[in-house]
């Protein structure tokens, strides 16, 4: 039986992912609950400089795999390169974000360790020493309480959902050897999106259009630029070619939880509700007063969203 909880931390361009901080402060809660300790695998090339950042948030110990081989994420290297230091850190818990990055890498580790996973989980409780998990299922229908048998267990989070509270906790650095082993894919070229974009998953609020859009964007970008939100998309808005698939938010896209999430013409096709419902407050705007989108929402307005996204837009000055 492993001991203790590790937190598998995720960087780009050398800046933690908000969602690591939501796992180190969710690892550090379990860890409490089960009177063992927290510690943070950080992967990459120059990142020896930001690991004890993470000792704010929960990590007794930061275990750091800087190499210039890990510079670009590749499944195969991280994976590699994990797979040591959890064999020989044995741990109980296993925590990580349900980025695209911790999905991907998620999977590969749970058929390397043999180990249980649990995707996508919004909330872990612990009852006299048992750890149970939840996280939505069919669509998000329900939501599930799940447990893992045996060690480690291995767990994703998704994004927005834990909280992030800072600790006193010391956070020493510890460099490891890195060998990235035999590797059959490298990165040649990353292309980047000009400007500067929000990214879905973390963001606290999101503006969305649907099909009644009919493609022009230019009422939500404005909603979104006064509210400092992030531009989403339903899957017919991507389909159409309105929208690059970035901004796809649902069952095919990308999975949401911001505090508000404001859609605008979209109609609330099931596969769109799996990947929002789990926001604190919805917004619905639709003129379709039978549409699915209002049996979800906190809020609705029927309308057109041409006439009444630029309204909110003007009244919030």
């Amino acid at each position: 039986m492993g001991q203790g909880v590790l937190v598998i931390a995720e960087q780009r361009g050398g800046e933690f992912r908000k969602v690591t901080y939501e796992a180190v402060s969710e690892g550090r809660r379990v860890a409490d609950a089960l009177g063992t300790d927290v510690t943070a695998v950080v992967l990459g090339s120059g990142v020896t400089g930001i690991a004890a950042d993470l000792g704010k948030y929960g990590a007794d110990k930061v275990l750091v795999a800087d190499d210039g081989a890990l510079a670009e994420y590749t499944t195969g290297a991280y994976t590699n390169v994990l797979s040591g230091i959890l064999s020989s850190a044995d741990p109980e818990v296993i925590l990580m974000g349900a980025s695209a990055q911790g999905k991907d890498l998620a999977g590969r580790l749970s058929a390397r360790l043999n180990a249980g996973l649990a995707v996508e989980c919004v909330g872990i409780t612990v009852t006299d020493g048992k750890l149970t998990y939840k996280r939505p299922m069919f669509g998000g229908k329900i939501l599930a309480e799940i447990s893992i048998a045996g060690s480690p267990q291995l767990v994703t989070i998704r994004p927005n959902v834990m909280a992030i509270t800072e600790s006193d906790k010391a956070g020493a650095v510890e460099n490891v050897s890195v060998d990235v082993g035999d590797v059959k894919a490298t990165v040649l070229e990353r292309k980047v999106e000009a400007g500067e974009k929000l990214e879905l998953t973390e963001a606290d609020i999101i503006v969305s259009g649907g099909r009644g859009t009919g493609g022009n964007y230019a009422v939500i970008e404005e909603l979104a630029a006064k509210l400092k939100a992030a531009v989403g998309a339903s899957r017919s808005s991507v389909d159409e070619g309105w929208r690059p698939h970035s901004d796809q938010v649902g069952q095919t896209g990308k999975v949401v939880s911001p505090n508000l999430y404001i859609a605008c013409g979209i109609s609330g096709a099931i596969q769109h509700l799996a990947g929002m419902s789990t926001s604190k407050y919805i917004v619905a705007i639709n003129k379709d007063p039978e549409a699915p989108i209002f049996s979800k929402s906190d809020f609705g307005i029927v309308g057109d969203l041409f006439e009444v996204v630029p309204a909110i837009t003007k009244a919030l000055g």
